[in-house]
């Protein structure tokens, strides 16, 4: 069965064209590593949770065992399984009775399911793992700013901290890696400062269109997916930022939202079909179209 492992592990390309080297034992292995793959993600999304809750708070994520966030009791081990411990706690505190919120298995979950999507995407190879660890920090980007309206640095830094053993173990150019950190966040560098000091001028408030957080999460994302990938990411951010931030503002009245967790949505679906869709839009231009030129001289 695994006769055909290490060279589909040791293939820098995507997974569907990996998978077919497995010849028949495909299923085969595919049923085992599914499971054990989302096991593996919800039991690293149990830490994410714990990252979401205390990093904002200035708490170590390390020494101090997980406790209920009402009573402040320990939380048994019996309770520290993932996802599972929840449903059979029915969502409440084994010791006070509170409800614990359900984003605890969420964000679990998401993790787990999120984990198999990237292994059925990339294969099993180097590309697969890095893959999977961008997503857990894009996971712990977004809940983050969804409650704080607020990023932390140094967690987008290991975004770009990523792409040094990416460049070396994937197919991406670093040529596409350094447009890749300019070709959105210069464009959002410059309307939040634009549009910064004209909302300090008419309302006296410092507040900027487009936060430099969010600015920092696209050029760090930029080194690790490179700009074929990263366009179909703004994109897509943006349009869900809009369309939700419409809905934010019908229901609550209020203009102010998080743009970081639609960007983070966006980066993830980029990461993975990203480069596919900005090829498929270049072949289908007009053969004298700019763009096209450009992006052919890019691509060089």
């Amino acid at each position: 069965m695994y006769q055909k492992f290490l060279p589909a592990a040791l293939a820098a390309q995507t997974g569907w064209k990996e998978w077919p080297s497995f010849g028949d034992d495909l299923a085969k292995f595919l049923l085992f590593a599914i499971p054990v793959v989302f096991i593996y993600g919800i039991c690293i999304g149990s830490f994410l949770n714990v990252v979401i809750i205390r990093l904002p708070r200035g708490e170590s994520l390390i020494k101090r065992s997980s406790h209920c966030m009402t009573c402040g009791a320990k939380i048994r081990i019996i309770d520290l399984i993932p996802v599972f411990s929840w449903l059979f706690l029915k969502g409440k505190c084994h010791s006070c009775g509170e409800k614990i919120s359900p984003r605890y298995p969420i964000v679990e979950a998401l993790n787990g399911i999120l984990y198999v999507i990237d292994l059925l995407i990339f294969g099993v190879n180097f590309n697969c793992v890095i893959m999977m660890l961008f997503t857990s920090i894009l996971i712990c980007v977004a809940f983050i700013d969804w409650d704080t309206m607020d990023m932390y640095v140094p967690m987008l830094l290991l975004i770009a901290a990523l792409a040094i053993p990416s460049h070396f173990l994937t197919y991406i150019p670093l040529k596409e890696r350094i447009i890749g950190i300019f070709i959105i966040s210069v464009p959002f560098l410059l309307i939040g400062e634009i549009s910064g000091a004209y909302i300090k001028k008419k309302t006296g408030e410092k507040v900027r269109g487009i936060e430099l957080g969010d600015t920092i999460l696209m050029a760090c994302a930029g080194a690790l997916i490179g700009w074929k990938a990263m366009i179909p990411s703004a994109f897509i951010g943006i349009i869900l930022a809009a369309i939700f931030g419409l809905i934010i503002k019908k229901v609550t009245g209020s203009s102010k939202f998080a743009f970081g967790p639609y960007l983070c949505i966006g980066l993830w679906i980029g990461a993975m079909f990203g480069e596919e869709i900005t090829m498929w839009y270049i072949l289908q231009l007009p053969k004298d179209d700019p763009i096209q030129y450009y992006s052919a001289f890019l691509l060089r």
